[in-house]
């Protein structure tokens, strides 16, 4: 069971909404994915204005949680008042705070990710700040009250996979909330490995939109973040520099 902060889910795959061919394709992705959290950039959304086109309108989005982000903030004052936003419009208590520090990279803002962070705390959110893989930046962001920390696995969209592995365990292994890998997963073996280090869970949404078949890629998915846990929890084999027979050798007779 995942937790973050009041909220238990039985899916351990955060999906993004964004950049399917079509609300059908959408939909269908979101079935087979058995996400129980679905992500989306509130300024994608026309909150206030119900008769223009919502991208989440084939979705029945009562079955889920929402998670609005702060997507397109450069500030810690754009990302909190993005947030008020979606709080005020009834969408969830839930934030995923995206500040962006760099337009070429896509990489979030530290200074102004803590800042908003810290800021959307005292206004009572549940905050899920992403953040890069830096080991101190998650720890402090644990420290004021994150209830999650959510890393990315390289930037986003790029499809790169988990480029600093190492970094992520050290997170993982410091952390006393759940750890989310979001951001640059390209393919099931990517967010397997997320798992088999110890993630609590995957967030992503372009390598499942953007694949020739985001349905099929949506199943393979859930079944990677599954098996992948799954791996986690029996605890793989020490790698060893020489082989080692899986037969017993000992009481063999040799003719």
């Amino acid at each position: 069971m995942l937790k973050i902060g009041p909220y238990e889910f039985s899916s351990r795959l955060l999906l993004g909404t964004g950049k399917y061919p079509n609300f059908d394709v959408q939909k269908e992705a979101v079935d087979v994915s058995e996400t129980e959290v679905l992500t989306f950039s509130v300024r994608r959304m026309n909150i206030f204005e119900p008769n223009q086109p919502n991208f989440l309108e084939k979705l029945e989005v009562e079955n889920y949680t929402l998670l609005p982000n702060t997507a397109g903030a450069k500030t810690a004052e754009e990302a909190v008042r993005t947030a008020k936003l979606a709080k005020a419009s009834g969408l969830c208590d839930m934030v995923k705070v995206e500040v962006i520090g760099d337009q070429k990279t896509l990489l979030p803002d530290p200074i102004e990710t803590l800042k908003a962070s810290e800021e959307l705390l005292k206004e009572g959110f549940i905050v899920l700040p992403y953040t890069s893989d830096d080991v101190l930046l998650a720890k402090r962001l644990e420290e004021i009250g994150c209830h999650a920390i959510m890393p990315g696995a390289s930037p986003i969209g790029s499809g790169q996979g988990i480029v600093n592995p190492l970094n992520l365990e050290f997170i993982i292994e410091n952390a006393n909330v759940p750890v989310i890998v979001d951001a640059g997963i390209g393919s099931p073996s990517d967010a397997a490995t997320a798992m088999e280090l110890g993630a609590d869970g995957v967030l992503l949404n372009t390598a499942v939109s953007g694949a020739k078949d985001p349905v099929k890629m949506a199943k393979a998915m859930k079944l990677a973040i599954e098996g992948g846990r799954l791996g986690y929890k029996a605890g793989r084999i020490p790698k060893k520099r020489y082989a080692t027979a899986s037969s017993p050798t000992e009481g063999m007779s040799i003719g």
